[in-house]
């Protein structure tokens, strides 16, 4: 099932913005040295080894430019290839496909990069109940792809953006003065604009982990915590709700904070940090 963010607005509407920014008032490369009646072939190519994801926006791309391409996909999101799997075949007039290869080619090879990291990190932490989380650290009009990398890749999303979820992190509490009176605030502000939202508090410490608690919240992050104030937390938690660890989390040390028991982790790093594969557009002849 696709995120409830991958609507069919929200996907145009990238598409329509991305290529504007790209193409302006014509490619003038492909325009003046390709004649216009052509019709050629070209074949993805998968240069690299990981997550495929993205193949489904690059076919959009491609069907966007001209929709008398002929687009056949080889492989399925979220499939494992290896250097020289053929990820697609294009097919039609030669200046459409080339005037989208690379909006398609930059989708994909991104979304890939975040997909296999994704899912290095998910398998790390396999044997524990702990999900692994995106944040908002993605880049500015990419975030649609990029959180839908993540997905495919075997992460979980978390809030879209700052409307779909309250999170009163250490600045908001400073703010307010307290995470009783940022809560009670949160509440009666949704209460005001009959807003159902679940509310997340930042915590970085025991004693703001017990305010949380008793403020009663739908998640507390654990920020920055060592293992074994995080596993303490845990505990006092005790189910009351949702824990996430967050901030100085890495590959290396991902597994052990699954095991004190954390519901969540978040990494920033899965969208901000994240390599691109390297994928490539080859003609046909």
């Amino acid at each position: 099932m696709k995120p409830k963010y991958l609507t069919e607005q929200a996907i145009t509407s990238f598409i329509q913005s991305a290529l504007n920014e790209d193409i302006g008032d014509g490619d003038h490369s492909t325009l003046s040295s390709v004649p216009e009646d052509a019709v050629e072939s070209a074949k993805m190519i998968f240069k690299d080894k990981g997550i495929v994801a993205g193949v489904e926006i690059a076919e959009r791309i491609f069907k966007t430019v001209d929709s008398s391409l002929e687009v056949k996909a080889l492989v399925e999101e979220g499939d494992f290839l290896t250097h020289g799997d053929i990820i697609m075949e294009i097919k039609g007039k030669a200046q459409s496909i080339l005037i989208a290869e690379r909006l398609a080619l930059n989708c994909i090879q991104r979304m890939s990069g975040i997909a296999t990291h994704t899912n290095r990190v998910v398998k790390l932490v396999e044997g524990t109940h702990t999900q692994i989380l995106d944040t908002r650290k993605t880049t500015p009009n990419f975030r649609i792809l990029e959180k839908w990398a993540v997905h495919l890749g075997g992460g979980k999303n978390h809030r879209f953006g700052l409307y779909d979820m309250v999170m009163l992190k250490d600045n908001h509490i400073d703010y307010a003065g307290s995470i009783q009176q940022a809560v009670a605030d949160t509440k009666a502000y949704l209460a005001s604009k009959n807003k159902d939202l679940k509310i997340e508090v930042e915590t970085r410490n025991l004693d703001e982990v017990k305010d949380a608690l008793e403020a009663k919240v739908d998640v507390i992050m654990l920020d920055n915590m060592d293992f074994e104030t995080m596993r303490t937390a845990v505990q006092l938690v005790n189910g009351q709700c949702k824990t996430e660890a967050s901030g100085g989390i890495t590959e290396d040390n991902v597994a052990n904070v699954a095991r004190t028991g954390v519901d969540f982790i978040s990494l920033g790093a899965l969208t901000h940090s994240s390599l691109s594969k390297d994928i490539s557009l080859k003609a046909v002849k």
